[in-house]
């Protein structure tokens, strides 16, 4: 069954699900459109077009793998000052495809440049021209396939033709549904904050569900907010505020060649100007982008491929960030750890493992480990008290927590993962068909 709305509502699990999601409703300065492109062989939704009919300010980070996708490339060559649109599609990674995948890009933005143009002059009072390098592009799925520029091509007009100039959270499910490959679930996220005395709107799309250990961001992740900010300090509170929510998750240990988490402004929000990152008016908005950034990274952690649980791996009192760190995506990329966590079993001989091999200066005398509010180990020794009944029994609920706390400084890191299921095999295995 495909991703289209109707059949997502219509699941057995549709009650469960949406008290899982934020009501996100209309900003100002973002339209969204969503059609087939028949890029699946199931009808559904891959084709997601969000248009800024003022432009917006804008700032991305991307994937540090050094074979990147042909969007990427796309994004990086064209760096303009504001863009007018934003393009996704599903199920093909627009990878590996060279030339032709680059020239496909070029020819569809042509395409949405001219139909976007004349929707401006049909719709606004000062229509400007846009032009195809203020639109920027998302790829996900297959690696290696011919870009379908026809069928993408084709669908442009119909595309454009139904653009929806305010949102309800009918509309952002869509968008979240449309550009989901292996997910079960849509992941939104929003947070409002104040700027001045001004009311600001911070929303939130992502998709993700394998192939990800972020080395930037995730899978492809889009923000959303009504606040006047510019390009330079959008990017410094992008560049930080991923440092520990999308890179601080893993489902599998794989970087994706197509990772991007791009934040747009409309500035359709009046409010104090912003003059650099440090200005204290705009402190409780970069705790909100946090928010929503986390909300989206747990989400993605939570819906990883075949996932039943997740896992969050606090690393406390390290010399550094970085050697808590390491240790704590030691732990969760671990497939012994992942694999006893699916099992239920409290094998904490796999944590005490992936700790050794993170390649950290460790004082067994000073390590201690905790499952939740269980000690296991305190001061290199098993806890006299510990009970491994009561520790399969924690083991059995849904949301993980492993404590390991080094006593080697003052320094922590938290990371966020799953467990491994048979489940994820089997989607991995049948990833193409």
């Amino acid at each position: 069954m495909g991703f289209n709305l109707n059949n997502f509502l219509s699941s057995k699990s549709k009650n469960k699900r949406m008290m899982e999601f934020q009501d996100l409703d209309h900003i100002d300065g973002v339209s969204i459109s969503t059609v087939s492109a028949d890029l699946y062989q199931d009808p559904r939704d891959d084709l997601v077009l969000f248009y800024f009919r003022n432009g917006v300010n804008y700032a991305s980070v991307y994937t540090q793998s050094k074979i990147i996708s042909e969007n990427i490339k796309w994004n990086l060559h064209y760096r303009v000052k504001k863009v007018f649109a934003l393009l996704v599609n599903a199920r093909n990674a627009n990878c590996f495809t060279g030339k032709q995948g680059f020239k496909s890009l070029e020819k569809i933005a042509e395409e949405v440049s001219l139909h976007l143009s004349e929707r401006q002059k049909a719709d606004e009072d000062q229509p400007v021209k846009i032009k195809p390098k203020e639109i920027i592009f998302g790829c996900t799925g297959t690696i290696g396939e011919p870009f379908p520029e026809t069928k993408i091509k084709n669908k442009i007009p119909d595309l454009i033709d139904k653009i929806k100039y305010t949102q309800n959270k009918y509309i952002w499910m869509k968008a979240a549904l449309g550009i989901m490959t292996t997910d079960t679930q849509p992941k939104m996220a929003m947070e409002e904050c104040l700027i001045g005395t001004s009311k600001i709107k911070i929303y939130g799309i992502a998709k993700g569900s394998g192939m990800i250990q972020p080395n930037m961001a995730t899978t492809l992740g889009y923000i959303f907010t009504d606040a006047d900010i510019p390009n330079d300090i959008l990017k410094k509170l992008l560049k930080k505020n991923v440092e520990k929510t999308f890179n601080a998750i893993s489902c599998d240990g794989d970087t994706s060649t197509n990772d991007m988490v791009t934040i747009f402004s409309t500035g359709e929000i009046k409010h104090p100007k912003i003059n650099n990152i440090n200005d204290e008016k705009i402190s409780e908005f970069d705790e909100a982008l946090n928010k929503v950034l986390l909300n989206l990274a747990k989400r993605v952690v939570s819906d990883g491929e075949g996932a039943s649980k997740l896992v969050t791996i606090n690393v406390e009192k390290c010399r550094n960030e970085n050697d808590a760190k390491k240790i704590a995506f030691s732990i969760a990329n671990s497939p012994l750890v992942k694999t006893a966590i699916a099992g239920e079993d409290p094998n904490w001989g796999r944590i005490i493992m992936a700790i050794g091999k993170a390649g950290v200066p460790i004082s067994i005398d000073d390590l201690s480990i905790r499952l939740g509010n269980l000690n296991i180990i305190q001061n290199g020794k098993i806890n006299i008290n510990y009970s491994e009944s009561e520790a399969a029994e924690y083991m059995k609920n849904d949301n993980i927590e492993i404590y390991v706390d080094t006593l080697n400084g003052s320094k922590n890191f938290t990371a966020y993962t799953m467990d491994f299921t048979k489940k994820y095999i089997e989607i991995n295995a049948d990833y193409r068909s």
